[in-house]
């Protein structure tokens, strides 16, 4: 007589750190901040971070989603959202007398401002990223006559530079590290002299939600990666968590999303997020999970994370002018 096989046990795996990066959690609080100095309508550039539920969070607040510059009307106030703008985007502001507040997370304007300066050196710039991405034209824009663009490792061959001693690599913030290692890989065969950039671009965002996902992954039949289609890091996270081995990952912008068929045959599921996604939708897929028997809940910590980015220099000014305002009457 066969003997019965115990039910194997139902766990998630969360991975730390996920959620919010510092560049996110300043860039949502200033356009509240914003609506609440100003008053609604504030206008934002772009989507100000690349997640649905917070633009959508935003817009019943207050807040205008634009494409274009000329989109806001002249006199207003126009927010740039954390991905960047390049030098022209902040001249059209000017011409249509618009007031200006940069979200622009520091470390893509770090990577800004190495473009500018290996530009004026008249090196060519590698820029290792995905085409398209808003914070790619940003930092394309800088300097658009020394920048080339390297889709992955693939496109390494198409390149060409003026003269293979002066030239230098520079990334998108949100890649995967170890498909952006590879790149370099190939692009330091093909030009031997290649210098890297003073400080990885790649945030220590990306890095640590990668570095976690990585050590869960192996472990996990399923991951489910918590965050939105356009969002460059969350996609990366989804591809991280197969490379290390998971079974199957998914992303998804909440709980909705999820497929019950995902957990046919699953007893271990990983969970984590981009990092422009509120904790409030990972709480959502872990109740769902709970709901289906995955009630015990493991951390597995990779990272400490306690960067904190102070709000955008024009904002601070007027919140603390209101506030020596206030303080006087």
């Amino acid at each position: 007589m066969g003997r019965m096989t115990a039910p194997t046990p139902r766990r998630v795996l969360l991975a730390a750190p996920r959620g919010y990066c510092a560049g996110v959690d300043r860039a949502v609080i200033a356009v509240e901040k914003a609506l609440e100095q100003y008053g609604s309508p504030v206008y934002v550039r772009h989507e100000i971070v690349h997640n649905k539920y917070v633009v959508q969070t935003l817009e019943k607040k207050g807040a205008i989603f634009v494409e274009e510059t000329a989109e806001v009307p002249e006199g207003s106030i126009v927010m740039f959202s954390a991905h960047g703008v390049a030098p022209t985007v902040h001249e059209e502001a000017a011409e249509r007398k618009l007031a200006t507040i940069d979200a622009t997370c520091p470390l893509v304007t770090k990577v800004h401002k190495e473009a500018v300066r290996f530009a004026q050196d008249d090196f060519d710039i590698l820029l290792i990223g995905h085409e398209g991405h808003e914070e790619v034209i940003g930092t394309s824009g800088e300097a658009p006559d020394h920048i080339t663009l390297v889709d992955g490792p693939e496109d390494v061959r198409n390149v060409e530079v003026r003269d293979p001693s002066r030239v230098v690599w520079l990334s998108q913030t949100t890649l995967s590290v170890d498909e952006t290692m590879e790149t370099v890989g190939a692009l330091k065969e093909k030009f031997p002299l290649l210098i890297s950039p003073p400080s990885d671009d790649i945030c220590y965002a990306t890095q640590n939600r990668q570095i976690a996902v990585k050590q869960m992954g192996a472990d996990a039949d399923l991951v489910i990666v918590v965050g939105s289609k356009n969002s460059s890091n969350s996609v990366r996270l989804v591809e991280v968590a197969l490379g290390a081995g998971a079974g199957d990952s998914h992303l998804v912008d909440s709980a909705d999303e999820i497929e019950e068929a995902w957990l046919d045959g699953v007893s271990t599921v990983g969970v984590t997020s981009g990092a422009s996604v509120p904790e409030v939708l990972v709480d959502g897929v872990l109740a769902w999970l709970s709901e289906r028997g995955f009630e015990d809940v493991e951390i597995v910590k990779a990272a400490e994370e306690s960067i904190v980015f102070s709000l955008p220099k024009e904002l601070r000014r007027d919140l603390r002018a209101e506030a020596a305002a206030l303080s006087a009457e």
